[in-house]
């Protein structure tokens, strides 16, 4: 029987359980891998805020410990979902891509006719980029593309990037190692030598029960945003996964979370009251849910995303709620962390702001600059 609980809830208490739940507080992440691996999928369309999303979240880390685990092929960074790059377990990607991909590649069916991608096309691609990388190669994506242009492909248009992300979805090709700032593309094949395997009823459940504890308290469209699956199939596997979960009653919605997390709201209160953290853009703390408006006052919004452009600026949060954002020092050794609270005249409070100073510590030495 599924845990009912009715407590004092308020926004900021909300985030902070989410913060808990994914390895945000104290005392966070072992490793890398467990760190990907214990939140199933991490955006990383922004590779930068990818690797320091993971950093936040393994405490000690530096930039080499997750750059390392990419070249490692311990975590993998490919297009499981939403048409969009995630970070993920190895073993994870093939039974997520059987759920994922056909969907994914029917959605953008409108743009591959408009860009003249046929099947025809896709499987010259598929023959040249695996000639071109199997037996443990790797390719620039400026080499794979040239090796799809010799095989007939144009790459006008988008085209090129088209036909890697489809090759991709259907586990042909992964993302590999690093060379500088781009990944190399490697075989599937040769890269992952160790992929589960799950039906769809029974991954789509798991699925949802690691996302509920990593993301929770989260809600079934929450979920069913997130990963791109129909919202009945969604409800399907709630109804087989809820008694290992706690329901949690915010507002008049049904949110769902790990049984170890509800339990933080027990005696002392969540922790986290007091923490400042600087996370990357585009982290799994705002973009992991449908409606961000818990974390992230409305008001706000457009300036965690000016103008709708879909690029998501680096956020503060404070206590568990958005409170503004930050710039940061990229590679020059001189450059300095700057805060933006959303409160421009008062600007953030002394202990926020020593707290701050302190992320933005941690944050340089991750980079070593």
């Amino acid at each position: 029987m599924t845990a009912v609980l009715r407590a004092s809830l308020s926004p900021g208490i909300m985030g902070r359980l989410r913060l808990a739940s994914q390895g945000l507080l104290e005392p966070g992440k072992a490793n890398v891998g467990g760190a990907v691996r214990g939140m199933t999928a991490m955006q990383a369309q922004d590779l930068q805020a990818a690797l320091w999303a993971v950093g936040q979240r393994v405490p000690g880390s530096r930039l080499d410990d997750v750059r390392n685990a990419l070249d490692r092929g311990e975590i993998v960074r490919s297009w499981p979902m939403r048409g969009t790059l995630h970070l993920l377990a190895p073993e994870d990607l093939k039974w997520i891509l059987d759920i994922t991909a056909d969907r994914l590649i029917r959605g953008m069916a409108g743009r591959h006719r408009e860009l003249g991608i046929s099947a025809a096309d896709v499987d010259a691609a598929a023959e040249a980029g695996l000639q071109l990388v199997s037996n443990g190669g790797a390719a620039s994506r400026a080499e794979l593309f040239e090796a799809f242009e010799m095989a007939g492909q144009s790459m006008a248009g988008q085209r090129g990037i088209h036909l890697l992300g489809i090759l991709c979805q259907r586990g042909l090709l992964v993302q590999g190692p690093l060379a500088g700032n781009q990944q190399l593309v490697v075989a599937f094949a040769d890269w992952i030598k160790v992929s589960r395997s799950l039906d769809r009823a029974e991954g789509i459940a798991e699925w949802l029960l690691r996302y509920l504890r990593s993301h929770g308290p989260a809600t079934e469209r929450d979920f069913s945003w997130w990963a791109g699956i129909p919202l009945t199939e969604v409800r399907t596997a709630l109804a087989e996964v809820k008694g290992q979960l706690v329901e949690l009653e915010f507002e008049g919605a049904r949110y769902w979370l790990a049984p170890e997390t509800a339990a933080l709201l027990d005696g002392g209160g969540v922790p986290g009251a007091r923490s400042v953290l600087a996370l990357p853009g585009f982290d799994e703390f705002l973009l992991g849910y449908t409606d961000r408006s818990l974390v992230l006052p409305p008001e706000h919004a457009n300036k965690i995303v000016p103008g709708g452009n879909g690029v998501f600026r680096k956020t503060i949060v404070a206590g568990g709620r958005v409170i503004g954002t930050w710039r940061g020092p990229g590679t020059r050794r001189d450059a300095a962390v700057v805060p933006e609270p959303f409160d421009s005249v008062n600007g953030l409070r002394p202990a926020a702001q020593k707290s701050f100073e302190l992320q933005a510590a941690k944050y340089r030495r991750f980079l070593g600059v």
